[in-house]
């Protein structure tokens, strides 16, 4: 069990309607959250290890639950021996369990520099009371993408499909992103290719209330900048918006349908975690900072209560840790 702790300001100034708590530090290294709300409780899940990248290979996968936001206990702790389990994601399937994906795996060190050897996408589902946790077991990509080193990051489901973009490295300089759709979560098919340059990755999908699919993409290389994508169905053909801003870990809901509130580490400030209000093209209005530092960022986000409650890591404390952040919608 574990009782949230009071986060201080440090030495930057936040607005004062943001309260933020330290709901768990225990292993070296905490990082990569998600959050939502299953049963009328919250779950948060996030990746423990020795730190941020390591060649032990012995990255876990921590779920957490709570019924006010406040008292944390754990539910799962999910394991692979000499496997890296990383950045889970939760999702409530429709036959109402929960989906935890995550990518399986090995680093090896190489010129001085931790270096994927192999990766692919993993998943694990809750019973119904969200009690217990299946084993983390592979997911099948569909053959027309060729899969290697594949990487799904979060799955959101709609209408009974979920949808996922793959990222792939096929070679250190070149990645390239897919849409999938799955229903179960176990087997992915191809959708469409997504024309985006620059090592495109980490990828959050949502939805509008007409269908409307929109992709926030993260970028590695070239100039860096995220980008807005968004396609209607059957979401075979796309119109991207480039945002101004360098995204890491990224996440976004609608506030309504033409506001965002985006997470994302926040690479122009020290402090590492922000949020960002934009239009749907990326366009940005206001920036809120959390106490943050480092190490820190990819966000979980639910909106309960008339306030948005944020899941993130940082290192601001010493350590990282993971905390949770709530704000009242009314200040967004």
């Amino acid at each position: 069990m574990s009782c949230s702790a009071p986060v201080l300001a440090q030495d930057a100034v936040f607005p004062d309607y943001v309260k933020v708590t330290k709901i768990w530090d225990q292993p070296p290294h905490s990082a990569f959250t998600d959050l939502v709300l299953f049963n009328n409780a919250f779950y948060c899940t996030f990746r423990e290890g020795f730190s941020h990248v390591d060649t032990t290979n012995s990255g876990k996968v921590r779920v957490l639950k709570s019924n006010d936001g406040k008292s944390w206990s754990s539910v799962a702790l999910l394991a692979i021996p000499k496997i890296d389990l990383r950045d889970p994601k939760l999702t409530v399937t429709p036959d109402k369990k929960l989906m935890v994906t995550m990518a399986g795996a090995v680093f090896a060190s190489l010129n001085n520099k931790n270096k994927v050897q192999r990766i692919a996408p993993m998943v694990s589902f809750s019973d119904t009371k969200g009690a217990n946790f299946s084993a983390p077991q592979k997911s099948t990509l569909d053959p027309a993408i060729s899969p290697s080193k594949d990487w799904i990051w979060r799955t959101t489901w709609y209408n009974g499909t979920g949808y996922a973009i793959d990222y792939q490295v096929v070679t250190d300089d070149h990645w390239v992103v897919y849409l999938l759709k799955t229903k179960d979560g176990i087997k992915y098919d191809k959708v469409s290719d997504l024309d985006v340059s620059g090592k495109p990755n980490e990828s959050t999908i949502r939805f509008d209330k007409n269908g409307n699919m929109l992709v926030l993409i993260r970028r590695e290389s070239e100039d860096q900048m995220g980008i807005m994508a968004e396609s209607k169905a059957p979401y075979t053909n796309w119109t991207y918006h480039k945002m101004t801003i360098r995204l890491g870990g990224p996440n976004f809901l609608f506030l309504n349908e033409n506001r965002l509130v985006i997470g994302s580490r926040n690479y122009a400030s020290p402090n590492k975690m922000a949020l960002y209000l934009t239009d749907r093209t990326g366009n940005i209005s206001k920036i809120i900072p959390f106490p943050s530092s480092g190490d820190a960022s990819y966000p979980g986000m639910v909106i309960h209560q008339n306030k948005l409650w944020v899941s993130y890591y940082s290192t601001h404390d010493g350590k990282s840790a993971i905390y949770l952040a709530e704000v009242p919608l009314d200040k967004l």
